[in-house]
């Protein structure tokens, strides 16, 4: 599988993979890792990329790296939409998500999209699936899933920066796009000491 770099913000690294042929959970871990060992500067054998245990029910794995059994301190993050997938690397602490679209939405997913979107009814498809995918990453960054309703995301005017109005953190967006996928990078401050 052939991947293709993103230009991310420093210190997130993140690359996009399109293989209809692999399931989705070998290309994120493919993925993945291809970025860990770059990011280590080591040879991609010597990563080995697991899913880490639940921690109770409804809980979502995430995927963690380690090198010679020791963890490495890397947050993994992953999107997949139909074939292609992404995959970023970045410091644990950063809260960070990501969403990937395509252009061309099933007649039930656009019919969610307009559900729960705050735009006016009368846009357009492409302009409703860009708007969409902003609102995922913000509630990919923020960790609750499905316990914050995507109306409740706001966006700034130029979809640079969203929140959720009971949290205190505004994230960064970034518009990642790349070979005719819809890819938007939500992400947060680092905490301080």
């Amino acid at each position: 599988m052939q991947t293709v770099l993103l230009d991310t913000p420093a210190g997130i690294t993140a690359r996009l993979g399109w293989d209809p042929a692999i399931t989705v959970h070998h290309r994120r871990r493919m993925i993945a890792r291809e970025l860990v060992a770059q990011a280590l500067g080591c040879d991609k054998k010597d990563v080995r990329i697991e899913r880490e245990a639940p921690r109770g029910f409804g809980y979502h794995t995430r995927l963690v790296a380690s090198r010679d059994g020791v963890e490495v301190p890397l947050a993994i993050t992953t999107a997949s939409f139909r074939a292609a997938t992404v995959v970023a690397v970045s410091d644990p602490g950063l809260p960070l998500g990501i969403d990937i679209r395509d252009a061309h939405p099933e007649p039930a997913d656009l019919a969610r999209m307009r559900k729960h979107s705050r735009l006016f009814s009368g846009a357009d498809t492409l302009e409703l699936v860009d708007h969409w995918v902003h609102v995922q990453a913000v509630l990919e960054a923020d960790g609750r899933g499905v316990r914050v309703a995507p109306e409740q995301v706001r966006l700034d005017p130029g979809r640079h920066r969203g929140w959720i109005p009971d949290r205190n953190m505004k994230y960064t967006l970034v518009d990642i796009s790349r070979d005719g996928w819809l890819i938007t990078l939500a992400y947060g401050t680092l905490p301080t000491a």
